[in-house]
């Protein structure tokens, strides 16, 4: 029986299970994009869990100094909620967080939601086929579950020997402790990747003294950004046609990185050429330079934007360490090589678990086994990066091999919200008790996915990143351009897929829905 969603939250902590027909859990772009569908389609009887206070995500959960997105403002949006109010062409955290909080309001999808609501857990009921979920504030079961907890949602704090007897102040970039206040100390920032680029020049001129400790240099490549002019802005919202042209613009120029990218890796030699004269002007001193020069192609790891790393960098106050840290103290941080630097306080910013994240552990299929189970015997792998088999009624936003090393995640997330939305739709008019991908059909799709890597930059460019499991395997990048993922998930695939009704299905009890209700136009 579903219950009524209200402001102070779903029913009492002490009441049975709550049953809705779509649980999505997670709230941040996904997750909010996947609630305002659902609310347009006509489907009233779902609910959002989000652990945190407010709608978000990883934009409400990143707020370290310098925070700011590296895809332009105008593209890194939802495409039916345009933001003329843009101030700037590259938009920062409390700009992101603030056009996320006012797309949940304009929606009124709010009163969907469960905030401060932890997902603990979440098995598949065979008998029953539903999903028994365990949470923070109760119980629930759900006909279909949709995952939007991201990839950026678990700090990955790096195993290194004595760090939890530091006794300063330590934190990682996507926890900071704003009330730590680190002008004037000694600072230590572990990790040189996107969250490091942007730290670094926002604390460096305060602290009295930095140290930056890069296992591997990144590639930089200059950030166009500049604030938006007012006739611009005025244009933006005034003059019809102009800023879905500007979009489309910017979404052009990106795609064009995808034929380097994945395709003909020798095309990224322009961009490479472009960062290394970036990296010439702005780092005179030689021995510097040579530190921070990356040692693979461009495109391999994450190509990162920034007009203030290297001038930080290149600060008196300011000093890279390429040895690897051997220890931490309980006041200072030893490498390697046995040299010993005191420091009053650690800024963790060593990313995020991606192929390897916790939340795994805690959703068991159909057979029992975890989804962390199931990735280690066959490697992360998902049709369309939307469902996986043995998770029954069970659909993934933003799963394996959704991710992008160059345009705006909010265009893949629509195209998944295209396809999960007629996934339930196709679920209630057919009156389906289950759905479940074909293991045989899952299992085609990703060996062409491996095979378009394979002479991807990713694949060849020399590096060791995230992007890759630990069986060697890329389940995290998108091999193609985006449109053609945007055209294969337009409708969703039934026959791809193992059903069951009640009618046919050993264990009754479900009954056929009435078909869902589609909003005009939508």
């Amino acid at each position: 029986m579903s219950r009524k969603v209200t402001d102070s939250g779903v029913g009492d902590q002490g009441d049975p299970a709550r049953h809705v027909h779509v649980l999505i859990v997670g709230s941040g772009f996904s997750g909010l994009g996947m609630a305002i569908r659902l609310s347009q389609q006509g489907v009233e009887d779902y609910l959002v869990l989000e652990r945190g206070g407010d709608v978000g995500g990883t934009w409400r959960d990143n707020t370290y100094p310098g925070a700011a997105c590296d895809v332009p403002s105008h593209l890194y949006s939802y495409s039916f909620a345009l933001n003329p109010e843009w101030s700037r062409s590259f938009s920062k955290q409390p700009e992101i967080q603030g056009y996320i909080q006012g797309v949940a309001d304009k929606y009124g999808v709010r009163d969907k939601h469960l905030f401060d609501c932890e997902m603990t857990g979440a098995s598949w009921n065979e008998a029953q086929a539903r999903w028994e979920v365990h949470t923070s504030r109760g119980e629930f079961t759900a006909d279909i579950l949709i995952s939007a907890v991201g990839a950026l949602c678990e700090p990955n704090l790096p195993d290194i020997k004595g760090i939890n007897t530091f006794e300063g102040e330590i934190f990682h970039s996507a926890r900071w402790d704003h009330e730590a206040d680190l002008t004037g100390k000694r600072v230590a920032v572990i990790g040189t990747g996107a969250s490091a680029i942007q730290i670094v020049p926002s604390i460096a001129s305060k602290v009295e003294h930095l140290d930056v400790y890069q296992r591997t240099a990144p590639w930089l490549l200059p950030r166009m950004d500049r604030p938006y002019t007012l006739p611009e802005r005025l244009a933006f919202k005034y003059v019809p046609g102009v800023q879905k042209l500007s979009r489309a613009a910017i979404y052009a120029a990106r795609e064009t990185q995808v034929v380097g990218l994945a395709k003909f890796p020798p095309a990224m030699l322009a961009l490479e050429t472009i960062a290394r004269a970036k990296l010439r002007y702005e780092v005179r001193d030689r021995e510097l330079r040579e530190k921070v020069t990356p040692n693979f192609r461009i495109g391999c790891k994450r190509m990162l934007i920034s007009n203030e790393y290297y001038p930080a960098l290149s600060r008196e106050n300011v000093d890279v360490v390429t040895d690897g840290i051997a220890e931490i103290r309980s006041g200072s941080v030893v490498t390697r090589d046995g040299v010993e630097r005191e420091v009053d306080a650690i800024v963790v910013a060593t990313g995020f678990h991606v192929t390897d994240s916790p939340v795994y552990e805690t959703i068991s299929g159909r057979d029992g086994r975890t989804l962390t189970e199931v990735f280690e015997e066959g490697g992360q792998q998902a049709y369309k990066g939307s469902a996986i088999a043995n998770f029954p009624n069970m659909f993934f936003l933003l799963g394996p091999n959704v991710g992008l090393g160059h345009t705006s995640m909010v265009y893949m997330i629509e195209s998944q919200i295209n396809y999960i939305s007629d996934a339930v739709a196709t679920f209630d008019r057919m009156g389906l008790r289950t759905v479940e991908v074909r293991k045989d059909t899952q299992d085609t799709f990703n060996s062409a996915l491996q095979d378009k890597l394979t002479g991807s930059v990713w694949s060849t460019g020399g590096c060791a990143s995230w992007y890759m499991d630990k069986h060697g395997n890329n389940t995290t990048l998108w091999p193609d351009f985006t449109f053609r993922f945007r055209r294969l998930l337009e409708s969703f695939d039934v026959a791809a897929y193992r059903t069951g009704t009640a009618a046919n299905s050993e264990t009754s009890g479900a009954q056929p829905r009435p078909e869902a209700k589609v909003v005009a136009g939508q």
